[in-house]
């Protein structure tokens, strides 16, 4: 029986082009919220000569996330990997369908909720990759240009409330995307440590020019700086990428077959490290414990 891969946020970006790779290596799972997205991405690999398939879910709507997964483990194919890769950059706040915060409801809870529940249901040597952003970093150079704060996580709590750690960034909607991704990043490295048998890894994607972030509500002065002006500057540069450099450098990720697990890989697939504070095996746990607590509640 042919491989699957489940990709989420698979209908633009870099989500868009890591399913058309991906289907090269075997039946692509697209997991997103619009259909007739989903329908034009699915009926794209089809005319290739290519499988896929359609699961319509609301990442950021944690019951949603479970009946996706419920809805994948039916299909009983063999999963290779699982690419947690929808995401959004809000500059409003706004509330999921539990009433938390949209951004780390979806950057966070959804895609850790969609693993929790796919999990145990994966063969051993599967992969999980989650895409996540170095901005939780506040010492990487583009975050400073930026005058970015990196992560401002108080607690699973308190983000879901939308509350972030004092004298964070100005820019609306940056605490939340940089805290978010700090926490999926930090998951994924308790989550290697946790499930030996799988492969888990996290990947930043690099300064990528030509992709939302997943929504219509992208910040877009954070677009611009990131894709056209600051890609420019020297210091800068050298982590551009694009979506289909970066769809190759994930499907080489999900491909892999030496073991790697726990790895941090930038935008060319190289092991790099995040914060200080993600690096802290003891935060990762207290993210992990405090995040399953938190989705107790639905």
């Amino acid at each position: 029986m042919q491989k699957a891969y489940i990709i989420t946020g698979p209908t633009s970006g870099i989500g868009l082009a890591t399913a058309m790779e991906l289907a090269k290596h075997g039946t692509v799972i697209l997991v997103g919220r619009n259909k007739e997205k989903l329908d034009r991405v699915q009926t794209g690999i089809r005319k290739r000569g290519q499988q896929a398939m359609s699961i319509v879910c609301d990442i950021s709507d944690i019951s949603s996330v479970r009946f996706a997964a419920k809805q994948i483990i039916d299909l009983g194919l063999p999963i290779a990997g699982l690419l947690n890769n929808a995401g959004i950059m809000s500059r409003k706040a706004r509330k999921s369908a539990q009433g938390w915060d949209l951004t780390y409801a979806t950057n966070h809870l959804g895609p850790f909720a969609l693993t929790e529940a796919l999990a145990p249901h994966l063969p051993d040597g599967a992969h999980v990759l989650f895409v996540v952003s170095a901005i939780e970093d506040p010492e990487r150079e583009p975050v400073k240009m930026m005058r970015l704060k990196g992560g401002r996580y108080i607690s699973a709590e308190a983000s879901a409330r939308g509350e972030w750690l004092a004298g964070g960034s100005k820019m609306a909607g940056m605490d939340a995307y940089s805290t978010s991704k700090q926490c999926i990043l930090v998951a994924a490295m308790a989550l290697a440590r946790e499930n030996p048998r799988l492969h888990v890894n996290a990947v930043e994607p690099g300064i990528t020019h030509g992709t939302n972030l997943g929504g219509e509500d992208t910040n877009a002065i954070v677009r611009y700086l990131f894709g056209k002006i600051f890609s420019l500057i020297p210091a800068v540069a050298q982590y551009k990428s694009t979506p289909e450099k970066t769809a190759k450098t994930i499907t080489g990720i999900l491909t892999d077959q030496s073991g790697k697990t726990g790895v941090y890989f930038d935008e060319k697939g190289r092991p790099m490290l995040g914060s200080k504070l993600a690096q802290d095996t003891g935060f990762q746990d207290r993210v992990v414990a405090e995040t399953r607590a938190l989705l107790t509640q639905v």
